[in-house]
């Protein structure tokens, strides 16, 4: 309710700041005795910060149904306007099916064509939306297989990534442009090249992490994976949420991420659940990873066999490294959580999650405060996350590092803001992640 009363507020201030900017810009006050004023069309400046104050209040309007979404399909809310919505929803859901169903069937009967590019393609994705932990997972295999001497680029279409201006996009496309428009670069192995938003959060946090990577975006993978073949001598392809990108084949192993918690949410297709395929779909993928595994994977072993008995499975948690300053850089031990009061602060799929591990290590978390999956932060925000984490005595914030690429600077700090850094560490089907890779690429 809080948040709800929050993002109103923001949006009428929004709204009443347009308002009051049209006025000024149209009809400024003449001195006294002048002709009456006489409308004329807004500065570039204003045209610029209306467009800045309608894209804020479209990303709000956004975040505020897709939460509502949200809590209709998982049964939070109860109330007759849900129940409507429910209803609703499993009604586009059946459409939805029939769209996918009948897209897998106009490529396997090759009416729909996939393109090879000759190279070693590893598809890391999911079949639900969001809170797999997929980002440290491409992480590893990129980094791995780096190691092995291998020239990796990694392709995401880069969601909720700042798109290029209206008018050019318009233009590309009419003119036929989109096809020989190259790929956003974030890195190109030396150098991070674009910002959080313009690159998207997942693309900059790989980019961040990998110093020797090349990270591209494009919607078009093909495109993009061709680009990093030509312009970088690539041989070896990431496709960064990549299950469900079918356009891209050939030498292709399709790596299945499911989240023990959580494995097929509430069993419905998008959008009454979370599956974005049904899970005899599954039969396509090679490998399973079964992430935040407490061990005892025995019935959803024998739900993944049930579609897909050759494919093998890999279990894995998601192993803390060590908290590190937000804006300074500076790291720290995991043990210095240990009998603190702290706030947590966050903007991804699964918080409860996050929020437990920091329980795990020993913190007692006084206030946490959750934004929409991709939530980009405001100044504002922060500062009233810093302010009610000091009304309730905790001595720092503690969010993720999918969140701290998305924090504006900030000139006051009362508290230390850390983002937990974690890495994936195998615990079953393979030795270690070396073995993991040696097996999946190498063979």
């Amino acid at each position: 309710m809080e948040q709800e009363q929050e993002e109103e507020r923001r949006i009428l201030l929004l709204l009443l700041l347009m308002l009051l900017l049209l006025r000024v810009t149209l009809f400024e006050s003449p001195p006294h005795g002048s002709p009456a004023p006489t409308p004329r069309l807004p500065s570039g400046a204003v045209v610029g910060t209306l467009r800045g104050l309608m894209r804020d209040w479209i990303r709000a309007m956004t975040e505020r149904t897709e939460t509502f979404v949200l809590e209709v399909i998982s049964g939070e809310r109860q109330d007759k306007k849900a129940a409507v919505a429910r209803l609703f929803l499993y009604g586009l859901s059946r459409v939805f099916a029939v769209a996918i169903k009948t897209r897998r069937f106009l490529y396997n009967v090759r009416i729909l064509r996939d393109s090879t590019l000759g190279v070693q393609v590893i598809a890391v994705g999911n079949l639900t939306v969001g809170g797999t932990g997929k980002t440290p997972v491409v992480e590893k295999f990129a980094r791995e297989l780096q190691d092995q001497g291998r020239t990796v680029a990694i392709l995401s279409r880069g969601y909720r990534s700042k798109p290029p201006p209206l008018t050019r996009r318009l233009v590309n496309r009419l003119l036929l442009r989109s096809v020989t428009t190259p790929p956003r670069v974030v890195s190109d192995g030396r150098s991070l090249l674009l910002d959080s938003e313009t690159a998207g959060d997942e693309p900059y946090m790989l980019a961040s992490n990998l110093k020797d990577v090349i990270v591209l975006v494009d919607k078009d993978r093909v495109k993009s994976g061709r680009y990093a073949i030509e312009k970088f001598g690539c041989d070896t392809l990431l496709l960064d949420d990549g299950f469900q990108y079918w356009k891209l084949a050939g030498r292709r192993h399709d790596v299945v991420l499911i989240d023990w918690q959580e494995p097929f949410g509430n069993e419905q297709l998008l959008p009454r659940g979370t599956l974005r395929e049904p899970p005899s779909h599954l039969a396509r993928a090679s490998t399973f990873f079964i992430t935040k595994s407490d061990g005892d994977t025995t019935a959803l072993r024998r739900r993944l066999n049930e579609h897909n008995p050759g494919a093998g499975i890999i279990e894995c948690i998601h192993h803390p490294l060590y908290l590190e300053d937000v804006f300074t850089g500076t790291q720290h031990p995991l043990k210095i959580l240990k009998g603190q009061q702290v706030a947590s602060l966050s903007g991804i799929a699964q918080p409860e999650s996050f929020e437990r591990s920091l329980v795990h290590l020993g913190a007692d978390l006084v206030y946490s405060k959750r934004f929409a999956d991709h939530h980009r932060f405001t100044q504002q925000e922060i500062l009233n996350a810093l302010n009610r984490s000091k009304k309730r005595q905790a001595t720092a914030i503690i969010t993720t590092q999918k969140d701290a690429v998305r924090f504006p600077k900030i000139d006051r700090r009362d508290l230390p803001i850390y983002f937990m850094r974690v890495e994936i560490k195998i615990i079953a089907g393979a030795t270690d992640f070396h073995d993991c890779v040696r097996r999946i690429c190498f063979r």
